[in-house]
């Protein structure tokens, strides 16, 4: 089987990462993103391909499944990683705004996962890693939107690993609970204490995750930094 995977929701910090660490391990990689200029870069590191994709929308997820059946074949690993954050107290949040962040947070994870699993059946195997949040855990004032979308993706990934994993398909859910180090922002560039969450300790985790025995298979995992309280 050729080793492939597919990120939905590429950009940089955690999607970088496991776009890198996935192609240091001999996988193609191919790199899914409404706006695709700016992965150039990371897809001549990896030697990724790139596919515009906004995955909220029903007739782009097709298009980027059936574009990879002829180009890349059925993904070993698929992650999902868009959300949308939509801040404000209930009563003057937009609907719309809602209904949109919703869509990217969750609906957009339940199209990726049925297209992939789809064909990995067919297959026979694979793993679909859903990437969350402490807002699928625990719902924060004034975040109840994010909490929706959150808490919808850690209910879509429980429910599927129950369906799937007795059909060897892998399903992981990854509640990141703390914030993950950026050089690109300062707000997010850590004390150096290990009070962020570093991404590339994060990608080794996904695909530790990914590679784990089935007789211990597990469908979540939290990652914190030593210093978060839970």
């Amino acid at each position: 089987m050729n080793r492939s995977a597919l990120i939905v929701g590429a950009g940089s910090g955690l999607s970088s990462s496991l776009a890198l660490q996935c192609a240091n391990l001999g996988m193609d990689v191919a790199l899914a993103a409404r706006n695709i200029e700016k992965l150039e870069g990371l897809s001549i590191q990896t030697r990724a391909s790139l596919y515009k994709c906004d995955a909220s929308k029903i007739g782009d997820v097709n298009r980027l499944f059936k574009d990879l059946d002829e180009k890349l074949g059925i993904p070993e690993l698929v992650v999902y990683n868009p959300s949308a954050r939509l801040r404000g107290a209930i009563e003057t949040l937009d609907p719309e705004k809602t209904k949109e962040a919703l869509s990217v947070t969750c609906f957009g994870a339940f199209l990726v996962a049925q297209q992939a699993a789809k064909r990995m059946l067919k297959r026979g195997s694979g793993s679909i890693f859903f990437t969350g949040a402490s807002a699928g855990v625990k719902g924060f004032a004034n975040s109840s939107v994010f909490a929706m979308g959150k808490f919808g993706l850690r209910g879509l990934a429980q429910a599927l690993a129950r369906e799937l994993h007795p059909k060897n398909i892998h399903i992981g859910h990854f509640v990141i609970d703390g914030g993950i180090k950026s050089n690109a922002r300062s707000d997010r560039k850590g004390s150096g204490n290990y009070d962020m969450l570093d991404p590339d300790e994060i990608a080794k985790t996904y695909l530790q995750f990914h590679d784990q025995n089935k007789s211990a298979w597990a469908w979540e995992v939290e990652l914190r930094p030593w210093v978060e309280t839970f």
